[in-house]
């Protein structure tokens, strides 16, 4: 249907500063909308539209259910337990027979320390021992003497003691003698008699004096024994400290492993607990620092792939060992304190000891070096 009024309909456009549309600028503008909008609706690219959908939604659930098999973390180096050396007496050093980062093996002499004050030392000690056992054979002696004098004293008081008894009843017959009969027993008799009761008496108060002496001799006898041993006992102990002191001149390589950190050179005094050198031992692990969140289904004997820094062409293979009870941050130095002001709850990590079930003879391995740790939980 015509507008009512062609004239206003021209001057509004006019006003509104366009120009009526003629069925020209539709031929030439309709064919430039219809290229540029219709490709996207065509169905090639809708049914590629869709297919990409599909494929990325299937590879994410693919990698979901892959991925969920898996634990890795990059908070992993590779640990041991260093031995460090240090000399358990002071002196100078005379030799030093491991060179840095050098293979040794259990009982290798590495340093030694100069021997000769501590083997004077022995050697003093060990003739105070000598001397301690030759008083002690001495002691001994004395005893098996001082017994041998207790049975001469006790003999002896025996045999007083029989003649004091022989005398006293002699005295008693001429005692009643002389009551009965005066005239059968003149007095110088008598007086004889009684001074030989009485000289017997004394002779055997005498000899049991010296049994009483000579058991006190054997009791003072057997403390001189004891005394030499326990002297024995002493000068032994410490012959034996000085025979130690002697052993520790020489420090050997506790176990197999490499040299480091040596620090030691010939003619450098040494004092007692001063680190020498270290040895990294051969049996390495992975300490890896998973976060409490992914050890649900971690346990030990799960396989791991373990990736060195230091072999990048390598993939390692070992297992979980064992996964540490407590958080890393509970052993620090200032543990948390998280009844004391405010408090942030934050995901902790734990320690989990991974061995090697292989290493490879080109990949050099020490304590400290980065990994990247992968576990196998389903």
């Amino acid at each position: 249907m015509a507008p009512d009024n062609p004239g206003a309909a021209d001057a509004s456009d006019r006003e509104a500063g366009t120009r009526p549309r003629s069925a020209d600028d539709d031929a030439i503008e309709e064919p430039e909308t219809v290229h540029r909008r219709g490709w996207l609706h065509r169905p090639w690219v809708r049914h590629a539209g869709i297919a990409l959908v599909l494929v990325l939604l299937a590879g994410g659930i693919l990698w979901w259910l892959i991925a969920r098999n898996y634990e890795d973390t990059d908070d992993a180096y590779i640990d041991a337990h260093i031995v460090h050396l240090a000399p358990r007496i002071a002196g100078q050093v005379t030799r030093v027979l491991a060179n840095d980062n050098q293979k040794v093996h259990a009982g290798q002499l590495l340093v030694e320390i100069d021997p000769a004050d501590y083997q004077a030392k022995l050697n003093q000690l060990l003739a105070q021992q000598a001397q301690a056992e030759t008083q002690f054979a001495q002691a001994e002696a004395q005893v098996q003497l001082s017994e041998a004098s207790y049975e001469q004293a006790e003999a002896n008081a025996k045999g007083a003691a029989a003649q004091a008894t022989n005398a006293q009843q002699d005295l008693a017959r001429y005692q009643l003698l002389k009551r009965t009969q005066p005239l059968a027993v003149a007095q110088q008799q008598l007086d004889t008699a009684v001074a030989t009761a009485r000289n017997m008496a004394d002779q055997r108060d005498a000899a049991d004096k010296q049994v009483r002496g000579a058991q006190d001799q054997i009791g003072a006898a057997k403390a001189q024994v004891k005394g030499a041993q326990a002297a024995i006992k002493s000068i032994t102990a410490q012959v034996a400290q000085a025979a130690l002191d002697l052993s520790y001149t020489r420090i050997v390589a506790p176990l197999d492993g490499h040299v480091a950190q040596r620090s030691v050179a010939v003619g450098n005094y040494v004092a007692a607990g001063q680190e020498l050198l270290a040895i990294v031992p051969l049996k390495l692990w992975v300490t890896a620092n998973f976060k409490e969140t992914e050890l649900a289904h971690m346990h030990p004997g799960q396989h791991a792939d373990i990736d060195v820094d230091a072999c990048p062409d390598t993939t390692l293979h070992g297992h979980v060992d064992s996964i540490q009870r407590g958080a890393g941050q509970a052993f620090g130095v200032l543990p948390p304190e998280n009844a004391t002001g405010n408090w942030v709850k934050v995901v902790q990590r734990v320690p989990v000891k991974i061995v090697f079930d292989n290493v490879p003879d080109g990949c050099i391995l020490g304590p400290g070096m980065s990994v990247e740790s992968t576990v196998e939980v389903r």
